[in-house]
């Protein structure tokens, strides 16, 4: 499907893996030119060779600390006039509100929370002044189904679904479009290597890892690129009468009941 995404220029965020560098690799297939950004530059370097040579995209790399305010008006800087801003960069830690301290917390939300905000206000102007953009938050499910065990992530995510559909229900009146992802669990590999510990510890072989998501809808996780084609999607003109929503990327799993 063409996307009509060709010589559009895009920021990805937490983009050298996971979810992020799969909605790199989208629209490098579709033929933006992309500034991708995390703190790792080898990583993101292996990602820009690998979309040069699969696709000839143009990328450029800014191993930056979002939570840093002077390294996102740096990116903001560098990127200048970009078409689309996807945010995915961060990790929350999990824990209930008696093992999380408050430094803890805000240190996670300095990236995950912070960083989008801090990206959002160098960004949206510009295209509001432009009279076009979109900007695709990829956020979490806890912030729709909230869990003590997972406190800090719960309250930051449902911080930035409420700011993005704050922001998505003026934006459209200035020809700019704000949307959010939430996916539910999806094969990662921070998500692969627990369930290869949770495989171990269940059957005494890691091997079997696929087996601990069998109680997912469809028994499995989702995938990197179906993330990253849904972000691909949203950013296009093909999704040009969405904004401030969030979808829903879990298989159903959030209409299910909690027993379920």
């Amino acid at each position: 499907m063409d996307l009509e995404l060709t010589g559009k220029t895009a920021i990805v965020t937490g983009a050298s893996k996971g979810i992020g560098r799969a909605v790199a690799e989208a629209l490098a297939e579709e033929g933006c030119s992309l500034h991708i950004v995390s703190r790792t530059e080898a990583a993101l370097n292996a990602v820009r060779d690998d979309l040069n040579e699969r696709f000839g995209a143009q990328v450029t790399v800014h191993a930056l600390d979002l939570s840093k305010e002077e390294d996102v008006a740096k990116l903001a800087a560098a990127a200048g006039d970009c078409d689309i801003l996807v945010n995915n960069a961060g990790s929350i830690p999990a824990g209930d509100i008696t093992r999380l301290d408050n430094a803890t917390i805000k240190s996670a939300w300095d990236l995950k929370v912070f960083g989008f905000v801090g990206l959002i206000r160098e960004i949206y102007p510009k295209m509001c002044a432009r009279g076009s953009g979109a900007i695709v938050n990829v956020i979490g499910m806890a912030g729709e189904r909230p869990r003590a065990a997972y406190i800090a992530g719960s309250m930051g995510n449902a911080a930035l679904m409420q700011l993005t559909r704050a922001l998505g229900a003026e934006s459209y009146d200035h020809g700019v479009r704000v949307v959010g992802i939430n996916p539910g669990p999806v094969e990662t590999d921070r998500l692969v290597s627990q369930a290869k510990i949770n495989a171990d510890m269940e059957f005494g072989d890691e091997e079997r890892w696929r087996e601990t998501h069998k109680a997912l809808p469809g028994g499995r996780a989702g995938r990197p690129e179906e993330m990253g084609w849904l972000a691909a999607y949203l950013a296009s003109d093909k999704a040009s009468w969405v904004s401030g929503t969030i979808i829903m990327a879990d298989g159903g799993q959030h209409s299910r009941s909690a027993r379920a």
